[in-house]
């Protein structure tokens, strides 16, 4: 496909399903979520006292309300400081093809560029996110086709909010291509096994992406210029662009039910299986035995000490799933850190890894559990996908269900607006400024 007809496709009008306005609505609300739920946490914090110190807006028409929090940075630093509080609370959407997230880069970037734009309209704002949705995995995809290493999300979804910043900014073409080689070219091009080796509040490198991407279009916008894009123009990527506007990938992301890194989903939904099956308790569980794909498997084995180790534990998440029931935010920050049952329910959990599992990532995320109970049975899970994809689907009442628990710290009145305006969203006569007014209060405020 040539850059003109992805061009058209970004800043034109392409006639978008329906299905993919009401998932783009669905993923916003989640995600905004995990933002209010991420609000508390020191990754959040730091970043948003960051933005506000080093990332101010020189005029009032150049600033945005940093989520949830209340102060203004500049566009670009409100974006980064939304987005590294969302990937520092793994509960964010992703598209498996491209192994990353999307959702916690392009939803800070349209809640920054929106609120220049008071008369936009919720369907507008709507169609602009398919747009970045789109637009990102087609990058995501292209990097990991052409390219040796196994790079963070921020290398590519900078890409899509470079698209919607462009659309949401009025841009030509030509800028527009400026803004996407920009992206690209100082996109941060981490290594995401380095960070699953070592995990700290860099974390997937979203953040990055966000400011990045918000960058560059306003840097193309001033006429600044930028190299074309290689994931998007470069002969090898063409392959990967050629269903843009046909296949609609927003439909086919995944909602996570715990605030952990996917790759240990499965393992926890193979676990879950058993013991609602057997009726089991914590008390009933002598052994669990973990066959989980290569990447899962390399997730962080020890007792954390972080909520960032925390987050990329496969043994750790089963722990406190095998102990609460459930993972909220609560469970991998503070004092759920220490947890004595979890310390000890942590011990009696192995995790090898399978040659099956691992010849199916990363467009499948396949685990299996062998639970030994104090009465000598050895239970088998069977092979289990993660739920929250179109493979596993979870239902409207649980994502509503995981939306009230990661935005807990909110009241529930703020809660049942922000929930409502999944549906709002999507009526003629709705503008998007009607959600900012619901994000920017800082938590605990009406």
């Amino acid at each position: 496909m040539k850059f003109e007809a992805i061009a058209d496709f970004t800043l034109g009008r392409p006639d978008i399903p329906d299905s993919a306005l009401r998932m783009a609505a669905t993923l916003l609300i989640d995600t905004l979520g995990v933002a209010a739920g991420a609000s508390g946490m020191a990754a959040g914090r730091i970043a948003g006292d960051h933005a506000v110190r080093f990332h101010a807006a020189g005029l009032p028409a150049d600033a945005a309300t940093l989520m949830f929090d209340g102060r203004k940075a500049s566009i670009a630093g409100a974006a980064f400081a939304a987005a590294t509080q969302i990937d520092n609370l793994d509960a964010h959407d992703g598209y498996n093809p491209t192994k990353g997230h999307i959702g916690c880069a392009v939803v800070p970037a349209l809640c920054a560029f929106a609120e220049n734009r008071p008369e936009l309209t919720g369907r507008d704002a709507l169609a602009a996110l398919v747009i970045a949705y789109e637009v990102s995995a087609r990058a995501g995809i292209a990097l990991h086709g052409t390219v040796s290493d196994y790079h963070t999300s921020g290398a590519w979804n900078a890409l899509g909010v470079a698209a919607l910043g462009a659309r949401l900014r009025d841009l030509s073409r030509l800028s527009l291509r400026h803004a996407m080689g920009i992206a690209e070219y100082h996109g941060p091009r981490s290594q995401m096994m380095r960070e699953i080796a070592s995990p700290t509040m860099l974390h997937d490198g979203s953040g990055m992406g966000a400011l990045v991407g918000v960058m560059a279009v306003l840097l193309a916008q001033d006429g600044f210029d930028g190299a074309p894009a290689i994931t998007v123009e470069g002969p090898e990527a063409a392959p990967y662009w050629q269903d843009l506007g046909q296949n609609w990938t927003i439909t086919q992301n995944y909602i996570k039910p715990y605030p952990i890194c996917r790759w240990a989903h499965a393992a926890l939904d193979a676990l879950g299986l058993v013991m609602d099956t057997h009726n089991l308790t914590d008390a009933d569980i002598t052994r669990i035995e973990v066959n989980a794909f290569a990447q899962a498997a390399a997730l962080y084995a020890g007792l954390p000490s972080t909520t960032s180790q925390a987050q990329y534990s496969l043994p750790f998440a089963l722990a406190v799933r095998l102990v609460h029931g459930r993972i909220g935010p609560e469970h991998i920050t503070g004092d759920g850190l220490t947890d004595h049952r979890v310390v000890s329910a942590l011990n009696r959990i192995e995790v090898h890894e399978n040659d099956r599992h691992s010849t199916r990532f990363p467009i499948g995320r396949w685990s299996d559990v062998r639970v030994h109970t104090t009465d000598g049975r050895v239970l088998a899970s069977g092979d289990v996908h993660a739920r929250g994809g179109p493979e596993a689907p979870i239902s409207s009442d649980e994502i509503e269900s995981k939306f009230h628990i990661m935005a807990a710290a909110l009241s529930a009145e703020r809660r049942a607006a922000l929930w409502s305006m999944q549906g709002r969203l999507l009526e003629s006569e709705a503008v998007f400024s009607e959600l900012l007014a619901l994000t920017h209060p800082k938590v605990g405020d009406a």
